[in-house]
């Protein structure tokens, strides 16, 4: 890609969703049923769905403002101040009587994960948090959300949204049945290829048949845009009359915990309000995660505008 490709301006993203603190245990392998293994390190970091796709938003430069919850506790503590060191706004992260979210993520040597998540407050986000920060959302360029906090919350800021002509994207983590009235209202829909399959009830296979019928099954839903994720083969994309397929830049993955949300942050960031720019995006969130599957951990390897910028020369 051409350095010109890509812009350095500055968005205003809205993000609703998760926080939480990641437990991550290193092994080699999963255990089978029974086993008992030895780990290999424990360690911990700042971790959410959401929270990655801000951060990573926010370090392609954007103007990232936070929707969410934590607890009354040194975790929540230790996430809001997070958010607020990589400049992200959390005015609009409520306390909840209960404890911040957290994630145990078993990290296997060949760099791949198997996560467990505890809602704790994220699932307390509530409608009537969503509408305090309804002026916040109306003057959005973008809405990212996806289902570690309550769907009905979901629903009630991509109506908001939309009331403004504000582009909502929609991440389906983790994956479950939609409610049909979120899809509608949903610009982008963008789930990895288990996730699809669980949308549309059909399996989602790396063909371009498979892909193809896959976008027409989310536009039957009523999605407009159609993004789904395939790991190491990259991205499939059908937008209008345009579809094709990114493809990944081969790398050695270390930890792929939050590529997605780095790729998702990433894109909603360098994305332009007509769209004209979606292909050009879409490989600039490619390179964005494969620079951040390199290294260890996920927030703290997310990849700022400068560093994707280098990559591309």
């Amino acid at each position: 890609m051409e350095e010109r490709v890509i812009k350095k301006e500055a968005k205003k993203i809205v993000v609703l969703g998760s926080l939480n603190v990641d437990a991550i245990q290193h092994l080699n392998k999963l255990p089978e049923r029974g086993e008992t293994i030895h780990l290999n390190g424990l360690t911990s970091a700042p971790g959410g769905k959401e929270a990655n796709q801000a951060v990573a938003a926010a370090r392609q430069g954007a103007d990232v403002s936070f929707i969410g919850a934590v607890g009354n506790d040194a975790n929540g503590r230790f996430m809001k101040q997070t958010l607020s060191d990589n400049k992200i706004d959390v005015s609009h992260i409520v306390t909840k009587k209960v404890p911040t979210g957290s994630a145990y993520i078993m990290l296997e040597a060949d760099g791949n994960n198997t996560i467990l998540v505890y809602g704790g407050a994220n699932m307390q986000v509530s409608v009537e948090d969503v509408r305090a920060a309804s002026s916040l959302i109306e003057s959005a360029d973008a809405i990212i959300t996806q289902f570690e906090t309550p769907v009905t919350a979901a629903v009630e800021a991509f109506e908001i949204a939309k009331r403004k002509d504000v582009l909502t994207i929609l991440n389906p983590a983790p994956a479950q049945k939609i409610d049909p009235k979120l899809l509608s209202i949903s610009d982008f829909v963008t789930p990895n290829e288990s996730e699809a399959q669980v949308l549309i009830d059909q399996k989602v296979q790396f063909t371009k048949e498979s892909l193809n019928n896959a976008a027409l099954s989310f536009e039957k839903l009523g999605v407009k845009n159609t993004l789904i994720t395939l790991g190491e083969h990259g991205s499939f994309y059908k937008f209008g009359q345009q579809e094709g397929i990114i493809p990944s830049f081969k790398v050695k993955a270390v930890d792929t915990t939050a590529a997605g949300d780095t790729f998702i942050g990433s894109f909603t960031a360098n994305l332009k309000p007509d769209l004209s720019n979606l292909t050009d995006a879409l490989t600039w969130a490619t390179r964005s995660s494969s620079l951040m599957v390199q290294k260890a951990g996920a927030l703290p390897s997310i990849p700022t505008f400068e560093e994707v910028e280098t990559a591309m020369r």
